[in-house]
C-alpha cells in the first residue's frame, strides 16, 4: 500500500511540473495535514518538481517563461509549508551571502538553498538576481560572511562567477570567505578552474557542504 506521504510528495512534484498554483497549494496543505516533514516536502516534493522543470528547460520542452512561473508556483507552495518549519534554536552556525551573478535572473535553486540554510540555523543574506561583482564584493566586505554562494543558470553568465572571485582577490577578501557555486551549467571542472572552493550538485549538497565547513551536523 502506498504511504500517504509518498502520494503527497508526488502531488507537490506534479503541481510544480504542471505550473499549477491551485494544485500546489492544495498539495502543500494536505502534506502538512498528513504530517509530512516540512523539509522533506520541500526537498522531495517541490525541489523534485523543479528538477524536472529544469530538465525540460534543458531539452527545450519548457522555455524561460515556464521557469519563471515554476519559481512562482514554488514560492506559493513554500509559503504554506514554511510556517510549519521549526527553526533550530541556539547559536547561529554562521553567515552565508547568496547572489545570482550579473546578467542572470535565475532564482529558483538559490531561493531553495536560502530556505534550507535558514532552517539549518544559518543567517542568510540574499542579494537577489543580476547582481554586479562590485555589489557582491562590497557586501562581502561589509557583512563578513563565512560563505559566499554564487549561482548562474546560463552558460553566458558563468564567467561572471569567475569575475567575482577575481574581484575578491583584488580586494584582499578571497582568503576570508569560502566560495560555493551552483547552477545547472556549472561543472566541477569549471568551479576548479575559476578558483571556487566547491561546486554544489544540488541544493541539499550545497547546504550540507556549508554545514560541513562550519563543523555542524548535516541534514
Amino acid at each position: 500500500m502506498v504511504r500517504p506521504e509518498k502520494d503527497d510528495l508526488e502531488a507537490l512534484k506534479i503541481a510544480i511540473v504542471n505550473l499549477d498554483f491551485d494544485g500546489v497549494q492544495k498539495a502543500a496543505e494536505t502534506a502538512m495535514k498528513d504530517g509530512v516533514p516540512p523539509v522533506q516536502a520541500i526537498t522531495e516534493g517541490l525541489a523534485a518538481g523543479l528538477k524536472v522543470v529544469g530538465e525540460k528547460f534543458e531539452k527545450k520542452e519548457y522555455f524561460l517563461s515556464e521557469l519563471v512561473v515554476a519559481a512562482e508556483v514554488m514560492k506559493s507552495g513554500m509559503s504554506l509549508i514554511q510556517p510549519h518549519i521549526k527553526g533550530k534554536s541556539g547559536k547561529s552556525k554562521g553567515k552565508v551571502l547568496l547572489a545570482t551573478v550579473k546578467g542572470d535572473y535565475h532564482d529558483i535553486g538559490k531561493s531553495l538553498v536560502a530556505t534550507l540554510l535558514s532552517v539549518s540555523g544559518f543567517k542568510v543574506l540574499n542579494l537577489g538576481v543580476d547582481v554586479p561583482s562590485e555589489t557582491i564584493v562590497k557586501a562581502v566586505r561589509e557583512s563578513r560572511p563565512q560563505i559566499l554562494g554564487l549561482s548562474a543558470l546560463l552558460t553566458v553568465t558563468m564567467p561572471e562567477i569567475g569575475e567575482v572571485i577575481k574581484e575578491l582577490k583584488v580586494a584582499g577578501l578571497r582568503d576570508d570567505v569560502k566560495v560555493i557555486v551552483g547552477g545547472s551549467p556549472v561543472t566541477k571542472d569549471f568551479a576548479e578552474k575559476i578558483g571556487a572552493d566547491y561546486r554544489a550538485r544540488d541544493a541539499i549538497d550545497g547546504v550540507n557542504k556549508c554545514i560541513e565547513w562550519t563543523g555542524s551536523k548535516g541534514m
